[in-house]
């Protein structure tokens, strides 16, 4: 049986999150994981990652669905009502202000700043995808090369997505990236590392 907290304790957590978190759902759970399972500990890493796999199962965003659960698990449906409120409404006034703000500048398609924006959204959501990363592949436990050989043959959206980082990797740095052997399900890929994680010694 998970432990119970005060309401308060909760509102304030979720409303903090709801004011800070930016970036989309992947983005929000790394979020969520520093904040309940690291710091506050609510719950482990293996609770948190049921919890995680059961709301990709169910339909709709499943940042939006952890929020609902952490806070039902926390606090009862109180919780999970006060949790989903404190975490969804911020961004949702913003984006209204947001729009009002919008309309009343008149055309901004290709405005400088609007291109920041976007920017600064693929900013936060590689940082925090290359700490999930860590988490999942610590660099020690790869086999980094220079010219790692050619993957084994592993078919599927894995060596796709080799594929793609690696082509990537070479439009932004004009050259080939190091790679790992990364093994998964019984083969070994050769991925390459982006320019944003750290690169082998």
């Amino acid at each position: 049986m998970p432990k119970r907290g005060k309401l308060t304790e909760l509102v304030g957590a979720f409303l903090r999150l709801g004011l800070t978190s930016f970036g989309g759902p992947v983005a929000h759970l790394g979020y969520f994981r520093a904040e309940f399972v690291e710091r506050r500990r609510w719950l482990d890493d293996e609770e948190f990652g049921d919890l995680v796999a059961l709301c990709q199962m169910l339909p709709g965003p499943a940042s939006s669905q952890v929020v609902f659960a952490l806070g039902m698990r926390r606090a009862g449906l109180p919780g999970a009502l006060a949790a989903s409120l404190c975490f969804i409404l911020p961004s949702a006034l913003a984006m209204i202000l947001f729009a009002y703000g919008v309309a009343s500048l008149g055309s901004v398609q290709g405005a400088g700043w609007i291109h920041g924006l976007k920017l600064a959204a693929v900013a936060v959501v590689a940082l925090q995808s290359r700490r999930d990363v860590l988490d999942v592949f610590p660099m020690d436990s790869v086999a980094c090369s220079e010219n790692a050989g050619p993957p084994d043959a592993l078919p599927g959206p894995a060596a796709a997505a080799g594929a793609v980082a690696r082509g990537l990797g070479q439009i932004l740095t004009g050259k080939a990236a190091p790679s790992c052997l990364l093994a998964i399900g019984g083969g070994t890929i050769d991925f390459p590392i982006p320019p944003f994680m750290p690169q082998p010694p």
